[in-house]
């Protein structure tokens, strides 16, 4: 055991992020930015959604083991981001507005700040520069990470309040994710069943009438299976792939699904090939929510699958980054959840109980090692999350700074203007 203690010890220092390569720990304005690499026409966001830099570690050692590099840790820049909003602990709403507009405010606003008024985002800012836009999710499309880069309301749980705002407002050009439910009225489902086996709760509960239809008037194409989705021409486009979220969280005991209609990293390849027709660029965010879903039921294997669904998503856009070399590309999360820490596998050093008891053991690949995964809450937590990134405009975003700060850096780097 005494070889595993020091090869798990090792992996618990990632609190001095070495392994993201955070050697950039200054503060944002007074980083090196000697190696400028010119204007950013694209920028493409991933945002793991609770995924703090442990989740990563846990990512990284199941998936390329100890000496291995992930898509998102293979970067030159990273920084360290503070998540808070207007109180200690953040929650998604509050923490994407943050990144969206850059201001602090309360949980539960989505693209407004603490007055309740609206904020502009990034992604309209691009999108009134003549680039495309793009939001990309597991979740509902109207979930609160993307919502705070596409609409403005007081309450996140507007979800058709919001989905009327992308396409009548911030006219987003590509939508794809879940949350078909708040498209379509109640009493009206549309390609997914009410009340299907795996989640009876499941509805449709829209308020703004059949958006749908509406979505189709304004020209998008409308796909709602992976066959569609395949078809699908460049142009506008809506994809709806689940009722809800495209994973299920089921009672204790039933097992919770990770088995998305369309995987993140082809509705990633598809965004970006659609919007990439724009000669003036895009701008894309991109959000793996099961990250973050699967910390709060505390199910570390579902949380690893998650975490590798973004990776291979994230080597998607870097593909086309290394092609086109005016494309910015980072990685970073709105927030921590669950308290996720990595152990050795020790019977004697078990914690906690029901869903937050350890999980494991984790086989570290490409090796004989193995590790567990140990929860200290169902919720989220206030400490501080990694950001990668890589190409034009990624050295602003070396160094120690507010989650307000990424919408600075990328207004910079894409020479918006407000």
């Amino acid at each position: 055991m005494g070889n595993k203690k020091t090869i798990i010890s090792a992996a618990l220092t990632i609190a001095t992020a070495t392994t993201l390569g955070f050697n950039h720990f200054v503060d944002a304005k007074e980083s090196d930015n000697s190696h400028k690499q010119g204007k950013a026409k694209n920028v493409i966001v991933f945002v793991g959604d609770g995924m703090g830099a442990a989740h990563r570690e846990a990512i990284r050692l199941a998936t390329v083991g100890q000496t291995g590099k992930l898509a998102m840790d293979d970067m030159p820049y990273a920084g360290l981001v503070h998540t808070s909003s207007t109180t200690a602990i953040t929650d998604s709403a509050a923490a994407a507005t943050a990144m969206a507009s850059g201001v602090k405010t309360y949980n539960g606003a989505i693209g407004v700040d603490a007055n309740k008024n609206s904020v502009k985002t990034v992604l309209e800012m691009a999108k009134e520069a003549g680039k495309s836009t793009g939001l990309v999710t597991t979740s509902q499309i109207t979930d609160a990470t993307l919502a705070a880069f596409g609409a403005h309301v007081t309450d996140r749980s507007k979800q058709s309040d919001i989905a009327k705002q992308y396409l009548e407002n911030s006219k987003v050009d590509v939508l794809l994710g879940g949350g078909e439910d708040f498209w379509y009225p109640a009493g009206n489902a549309g390609s997914y069943e009410d009340h299907p086996a795996k989640d009876p709760s499941e509805q449709s509960k829209g308020t703004q009438g059949n958006l749908v239809e509406e979505a189709k008037k304004l020209g998008y194409n409308y796909v709602t299976n992976a066959n569609e989705f395949q078809k699908a021409k460049n142009g506008k486009l809506l994809g709806l792939f689940a009722n809800e979220e495209m994973f299920e969280q089921r009672e204790e005991g039933k097992g919770d699904l990770y088995d998305p209609v369309v995987s993140l990293p082809d509705m990633t390849k598809k965004a970006i090939d659609t919007l990439s027709d724009n000669k003036k660029g895009f701008f894309l965010m991109v959000e793996e929510e099961g990250t973050d879903e699967m910390s709060h039921e505390n199910n570390a294997e579902k949380v690893i699958k998650a975490g590798q669904e973004l990776d291979k998503s994230v080597t998607v856009a870097k593909e086309y980054a290394k092609n086109h070399p005016d494309t910015l590309v980072l990685v970073v999360a709105d927030h921590e959840c669950g308290g996720l820490s990595i152990e050795d596998v020790d019977s004697k050093d078990e914690s906690g109980d029901g869903i937050s008891k350890e999980d494991g053991p984790f086989n570290v690949a490409n090796s004989s090692n193995q590790f567990m995964i140990d929860w200290t809450t169902s919720g989220h937590g206030g400490v501080s999350v990694p950001l990668t990134a890589i190409g034009a405009g990624a050295e602003l975003l070396s160094g120690t700074y507010e989650n307000t700060y990424i919408y600075e850096a990328i207004k910079q780097a894409m020479g918006l203007k407000k």
